[in-house]
């Protein structure tokens, strides 16, 4: 897994028939400022500017409900700022 920022949303005016329904999110790799930006299916409800947690690969596949859905990263978590310091996880 992943921490990574929302960054964006993604349109899409043609996708597969597996991904309909979902929502696409542009995600950034926490600590990587150039590069490091994935595509995402937005499996929590997740807005731009949130901090999240990414999975890739047939984990990201799993977390759809659908292991033959060809997503290839999956946003399964939120993280809460709230009570925890997240500048610990860089060192």
């Amino acid at each position: 897994m992943k921490l990574c920022k929302v960054i964006g949303t993604v349109v899409a005016t043609i996708k597969r028939p597996d991904l309909t329904g979902h929502r696409m999110l542009l995600v950034q790799e926490e600590g990587k400022r150039s590069g490091g930006k994935l595509v995402a299916l937005d499996l929590v409800g997740a807005g731009v500017g949130q901090l999240v947690l990414v999975t890739s690969g047939t984990a990201a596949r799993v977390a759809t409900g659908n292991p033959g859905c060809s997503a290839n990263a999956a946003i399964v978590g939120i993280v809460d700022e709230g009570g925890s310091n997240l500048s610990a996880l860089d060192k």
